[in-house]
């Protein structure tokens, strides 16, 4: 049952999260760590190392684990150096926590021989919890470790500034403070209705109004019954503003089909247009992958991904992350 509700808890989170760190990486440094940004060369792609980081990683039996990532950027110095984000996510403090941060970093920098900055971002609800320190020593012999920590509930102080802030991380923060501090679903639905909004008014382009739904649409979840209200309220809104994206939203496989079946009035449609719904969102959702790591993706290779089964985009989808080319991912 333990297991269950840690596995739970942790899809809740950590996928958003990691989503929206390697989809927003400049975004997310400049928001959390302004100065560490001004230091490294963006002129330089940044290289997310997850692969790296697993094997690393799997053996490290110390507490949890939650939307770790690691990054590979350049400094303006032209010096190479890897940042290791770990992103908190439990709702209570971990003993141990600090000592797996020094852990990682250990590990990482033995095997690698790079320097390392562990990055930490508390999105827990006790306002006390904030390791940010290792040490250890016996007969002399001291270790020191410290590492720079964000605390989210930091954040709640000054909402109006969140809320004026037009970085995307200003509506993650927003999202993972209303999603852990509102149970009541018509104040969630509030909420969802107010962060969405918010993408719109920004003037966001399309596909960031996308992902960022995505995001507090994974949070801020409702019961079937406000979910319906919440997407007729947003379809509304969105003639009024005369920018329709529910329906993209929904092709990247969030509740796509169910309305095509309902509209259809069969269950058969529901059942279908999930499918078909789904296998789109997953298609969408490679190529923009895609494009985000290698660039300008030929009509050739969308067709392929089209084409897929859900199957071949997932196996298709884990091979990005270790791929150098497209050629890699497809063999």
């Amino acid at each position: 049952m333990a297991k269950d509700k840690q596995a739970a808890q942790q899809a809740q989170y950590d996928s958003p999260w990691k989503q929206a760190i390697e989809g927003y990486f400049p975004d997310f440094m400049t928001f959390f760590f302004p100065g560490i940004y001004d230091e490294i060369d963006w002129n330089k792609e940044p290289v997310f190392m997850d692969n790296a980081l697993e094997k690393i990683t799997r053996d490290a039996e110390i507490g949890k684990r939650y939307a770790d990532k690691l990054v590979k950027v350049w400094l303006k110095t032209e010096e190479l150096a890897w940042v290791l984000i770990h992103i908190e996510v439990q709702a209570s403090r971990e003993t141990n926590f600090a000592e797996r941060i020094y852990v990682y970093r250990h590990r990482i920098g033995e095997k690698h021989k790079v320097d390392v900055a562990s990055l930490v971002i508390l999105c827990d609800d006790e306002q006390n919890y904030r390791p940010n320190k290792y040490k250890k020593g016996i007969w002399g012999c001291e270790l020191n470790f410290t590492f720079p920590i964000v605390k989210l509930l930091d954040f709640a102080e000054n909402w109006t500034k969140l809320e004026c802030d037009r970085n995307p991380f200003a509506i993650v923060v927003m999202a993972q403070l209303k999603a852990k501090e509102i149970k009541d679903g018509q104040q969630r639905k509030y909420w969802k209705f107010r962060l969405t909004r918010m993408l719109y008014e920004r003037g966001y382009e399309k596909q960031d109004i996308i992902d960022l739904y995505c995001f507090i649409d994974w949070l801020l979840v409702l019961p079937e019954d406000l979910e319906k209200e919440f997407v007729r309220e947003l379809c509304e809104f969105e003639k009024e503003k005369t920018m329709q994206y529910v329906s993209s939203i929904e092709r990247i496989g969030f509740k796509k089909g169910k309305q095509q079946g309902m509209q259809h009035g069969m269950q058969q449609g529901v059942q279908q247009g999930m499918r078909q719904g789904m296998q789109q969102g997953e298609s969408t959702m490679l190529v923009r992958q895609m494009e985000r790591k290698f660039g300008q993706v030929s009509e050739e290779v969308k067709q392929k991904i089209e084409a897929a089964d859900s199957n071949t985009l997932l196996e298709w989808g884990e091979k990005i992350l270790s791929a150098s080319t497209i050629e890699d991912v497809f063999h």
